[in-house]
């Protein structure tokens, strides 16, 4: 089949960070307008992001629409029309802890943090970002709770992440990937030294088959947006995985099809061929 006679997706995932928003961090006009004549159409349309649920309010703004979403690359399924977490997977406080001694050990001088989730979005019953003293942040987290090491892994967690300023992302997961096994699905989203785990079998390819249930779609009528190695099992599991032109290695190596950069409205160049 070639992208030229694809028939019409039935559902539409997309990353956010480099992929649906430009360099600016802002959904462009045109790919509100694609994405609502989808939404009139009837197709649901869903966010597969790294992203915490927190950090849904400014996309949802720019798309004037509230989605269900897949957070934590999979971990959470979230309603940001409703403000609740739906579901929810986490790494027990017996792993988290092995998983910390392990990466101090491997990759000397990391910070670790942890992602929680509550039961909405907003949820200030407990902090749900948490780092050490030695995590650096690889980019703006105003709503950080800088911790001791040890509280950072005394409750449980949709995410893991270790930081080492200066060290390639790949490398660090190369290193740690082989030691930790299926105890953790291990991915990252940015190049800047920083990896993610999760409790395994955990993807954004898991948290959107959750949703793809739950709306009664089946994977080959999904389409699917991304440039990260956290989305390469997105990618692969929809009937059509696309990639953006700025998209990692490991992510063009998996597309069906390559598409303009976030910053050229990609996304929306697509979704095009059947929504104007």
């Amino acid at each position: 089949m070639t992208r030229l006679h694809l028939p019409k997706p039935k559902m539409v995932a997309t990353d956010v960070d480099g992929t649906l928003i430009d360099h600016d961090e802002r959904v462009t006009p045109r790919t509100r307008a694609t994405v609502g004549a989808l939404i009139a159409d009837g197709v649901p349309f869903v966010l597969a992001t790294g992203r915490p649920p927190r950090w849904i309010d400014p996309v949802v703004d720019g798309l004037g629409y509230a989605p269900l979403c897949v957070c934590g690359n999979g971990a959470v399924i979230y309603d940001s029309a409703t403000d609740r977490v739906l579901a929810s997977h986490t790494l027990d406080v017996e792993t988290l802890s092995w998983m910390a001694d392990l990466a101090e050990r491997a990759l000397p001088g990391c910070g670790l943090a942890a992602e929680r989730v509550g039961a909405s979005a907003h949820d200030a019953v407990t902090p749900q970002f948490v780092s050490s003293p030695l995590y650096e942040h690889a980019w703006l987290n105003p709503d950080d709770t800088a911790v001791a090491r040890d509280e950072v892994i005394d409750t449980p967690a949709i995410k893991m992440l270790i930081r080492l300023r200066g060290a390639p992302s790949g490398e660090m997961r190369d290193v740690l990937a082989p030691l930790i096994g299926d105890r953790a699905d291990i991915t990252y989203s940015t190049d800047h030294g920083l990896i993610e785990l999760s409790a395994p079998g955990v993807t954004k390819a898991s948290g959107l088959a959750s949703v793809a249930q739950r709306l009664g779609v089946e994977h080959p009528a999904i389409i699917a947006f991304g440039d990260m190695p956290n989305d390469v099992p997105m990618l692969s599991m929809a009937g059509h995985g696309v990639a953006m032109a700025n998209a990692h290695p490991e992510a063009l190596a998996v597309a069906d099809e390559v598409t303009a950069t976030n910053a050229e409205d990609g996304v929306a160049r697509v979704l095009e061929r059947w929504w104007t």
